[in-house]
């Protein structure tokens, strides 16, 4: 077993608010620095995203700092290069892909009672130097990040409190808007704080904005990953709505008119069908 009696808090919170859970993996042959880098030699370059630490909670992605190591050297380095990486899609690699579908297949029969069967399973393994930022962004998967080794803060606001605007969750899922968030200090009571140390978890709701804070040790997570068809419902109403934003409407939230969802996720599948159809 990985996780420690996943269905009980399952029922109870997900998919709508984070919790917590516990794992096994603390100590796990895959996760240490060197077999990190050998992943990281293995996977494609556009795999692995890498840049400076010290960076605001709201950090502009167009001009995020970098570092000017190479993806070894801040391995190698990561106690003192003031560093942060993710490695994207470890799931391309065969003894990573297993240890992602051992992990989602034990809590898979809790989720399939609230979201239905997971697909797009993805994994990302994060590599950071003490004190690093991950700043505050949003997801379309749902999360679990388990931490592995060092510590970590992670603080998750509700997906539900219009934090976001819902031109942002549009624009997103249009491919005009970055998943990273403008940090507002008066949501900050809204938060839910999550410390983490190796051996613990926390669920992060499709959407949820959330930024992370690395304790005073370099720290190994995994962060396992998976869609739905609640959440790929959510992404394809809020194409919709893009859709009749830019004609001048003002469509209400998602879940707010359930009838008019249900039109909606009719004719947004028939557009991109249509949008996907090889011209003649």
């Amino acid at each position: 077993m990985i996780f420690e009696a996943p269905g009980e808090t399952f029922a109870e919170r997900y998919p709508q608010r984070p919790f917590r859970l516990r794992h096994n993996l603390r100590g796990h042959k895959l996760f240490t620095l060197p077999a990190l880098l050998d992943l990281a030699r293995r996977l494609p370059p556009g795999n692995i995203e890498y840049n400076a630490g010290d960076i605001p909670i709201d950090q502009d992605p167009d001009r995020t700092p970098m570092t000017g190591l190479s993806i070894e050297e801040t391995i190698r380095r990561i106690n003192e290069c003031n560093s942060w990486m993710v490695i994207r899609n470890v799931e391309q690699d065969p003894a990573y892909a297993q240890a992602l579908e051992d992990c989602l297949a034990e809590i898979a029969p809790a989720t399939a009672r609230a979201t239905g069967r997971m697909y797009k399973k993805i994994g990302f393994i994060f590599v950071s130097s003490p004190g690093a930022i991950t700043p505050l962004h949003l997801d379309p998967e749902h999360n679990i990040l388990m931490q592995i080794d060092g510590t970590k803060r992670i603080n998750i606001y509700p997906n539900d409190k219009g934090l976001v605007p819902p031109e942002h969750h549009e624009d997103y899922h249009a491919g005009t808007a970055h998943r990273n968030l403008r940090h507002k200090p008066e949501f900050d009571a809204l938060a839910e704080a999550y410390e983490l140390a190796p051996g613990e978890a926390v669920y992060v709701p499709v959407k949820a904005p959330h930024w992370v804070k690395n304790g005073d040790a370099p720290s190994v997570s995994f962060s396992i990953t998976w869609r739905s068809r609640a959440s790929d419902n959510e992404a394809r109403l809020r194409l919709a709505n893009h859709a009749v934003r830019k004609f001048g409407g003002r469509p209400p939230e998602p879940g707010a008119a359930p009838f008019r969802d249900a039109a909606k996720l009719v004719l947004q599948r028939i557009a991109s069908k249509l949008k996907s159809r090889p011209r003649a």
